[in-house]
């Protein structure tokens, strides 16, 4: 009874959003369309200031937290919350009255707790299909696992699964959509899927003239920019854009990006419209409400993701199989690390690398997330120390290392016996040219 309840309470609070954004006095939070990423000739206004969030000055204080769920909290500020823009209902629910919704989401996508699924059926929004990325529509799926469709058992929704062999929406996925809807949360690496699964999803809907909303939501890794600008030769689902491995932007930014530098095929443009994040800004500290996908459990799991990923182009294990995944790594052969862990079958990580094996290496629990927040950037230290001290060098980089540093030259380097302040040296012209794109689609300071 109590449960029934709880459901009908969430709906009102979620229809009384509804009602108050159809009302001609409700307060606009503004939102960014695709005229706000043509040049300044055709858009009428400059690319830098178009459409974006107004700018808030904000310090950032010590922040407060609401009750952790696996390790996870949503990050506050002494005096403002950060809101993504699944929870900014009243800019976004009246687009989606009366159409015919495809969404794009997973166990992410939320509004204050409560799958946005759920909540925006219980107010009568009609979504006709669920698209999933990797990991599947719960996100329990393991990394690289084949996620196959099916029906929701909570809401008898179809699921289209798009990973593995069918990683963008087809004509007849989308011959009942009026309207897409993308609601993902990113972590900000090259390497991590759901940027490409947006690139897919923005080209179907070009392709099929269905406009697309991209409910942004902060990115976790977003302080800093940093690492080697993808090769096209390299160009694969863990790399598809001519950007860093930490390219410090929102989804929605990135979004905005792929859009107006042309990505797509063809050269074109879907119909985009972003719904911002309110108080938030690229110098925020977000701790994400659920971890994004099974192996990265913590806030500084996620951290760590973006340094420790290249081990997933060597023989080493970066833990997964163990309560700690992309928080240590090692290797049965490694000749150093003062740390031993054994990887084993489990939920999320069914058939680790280096199942049923002790590994040798480096346990990184102990390493503060505030310190790494007030130092940001890609860690070589640790790629460096495991090739150092693995006595077979000709077998410490298997093909899949240049695919995921988007580059050939970082092997050369780290077999070479460069230094890490000289090989992120290296990147700076890359990452300048970067930045003079990145700045054209920014939305937050």
């Amino acid at each position: 009874m109590f449960h029934a309840f709880f459901k009908s309470v969430c709906c009102f609070t979620v229809c009384l959003m509804l009602a108050i954004a159809c009302s001609p006095a409700a307060p606009a939070t503004p939102t960014i369309t695709t005229s706000d990423i043509l040049p300044a000739s055709q858009a009428g206004n400059p690319v830098t200031t178009a459409g974006t969030l107004s700018a808030q000055t904000q310090t950032q204080t010590q922040r407060q937290t609401q009750t952790p769920v696996s390790g996870f909290a949503i990050a506050n500020t002494l005096t403002t919350k950060i809101l993504p823009g699944a929870s900014q209902t009243a800019q976004y629910l009246p687009l989606l009255q009366g159409k015919r919704i495809g969404f794009v989401a997973n166990h992410t996508s939320l509004i204050d707790g409560r799958h946005a699924v759920d909540s925006l059926l219980q107010c009568g929004i009609n979504i006709r299909r669920i698209f999933s990325p990797e990991h599947g529509f719960r996100g329990t799926a393991d990394a690289g696992e084949t996620v196959s469709g099916g029906t929701d058992a909570a809401t008898g929704l179809q699921i289209v699964s798009l990973y593995g062999n069918h990683k963008k929406p087809t004509s007849d996925d989308m011959f009942d959509i009026d309207l897409m809807v993308f609601d993902l949360q990113d972590v900000g690496a090259r390497f991590y899927t759901y940027i490409s699964t947006l690139h897919y999803v923005m080209e179907a809907c070009a392709e099929n003239q269905v406009p697309l909303v991209v409910l942004d939501r902060p990115n976790p890794n977003g302080q800093y920019i940093d690492g080697p600008v993808l090769e096209p030769d390299l160009t694969s689902f863990v790399g598809m854009h001519p950007v860093p491995v930490i390219y410090g932007m929102t989804i929605g930014e990135y979004a905005r990006m792929i859009n107006g530098e042309g990505w797509l095929a063809g050269g074109r443009q879907c119909q985009l419209q972003v719904i911002p994040c309110r108080n938030y800004t690229h110098a925020s500290r977000y701790d994400l409400p659920v971890p994004p996908s099974p192996n990265l459990q913590t806030p500084l799991a996620i951290a760590l993701y973006p340094s420790l990923c290249f081990f997933e182009g060597t023989p080493l294990s970066v833990g997964r199989g163990t309560d700690f995944p992309f928080m240590a790594f090692g290797h049965p052969d490694l000749q150093a690390g003062d740390f031993r862990f054994t990887p084993q079958s489990t939920a999320g990580a069914k058939n680790p690398p280096l199942l049923g094996r002790e590994c040798r290496g480096t346990d990184l629990r102990t390493m503060s997330i505030d310190d790494l927040y007030a130092q940001p950037g890609l860690r070589l230290e640790w790629i460096l120390f495991a090739y150092r001290n693995y006595p077979q060098k000709s077998a410490f980089f298997t093909s899949y290392f240049d695919t995921l540093a988007g580059t050939h030259t970082l092997r050369e380097q780290i077999s070479a016996g460069l230094s890490e302040e000289d090989i992120k040296a290296s990147w700076e012209p890359g990452l300048e040219k970067f930045k003079s794109i990145r700045i054209k689609y920014l939305i937050y300071d």
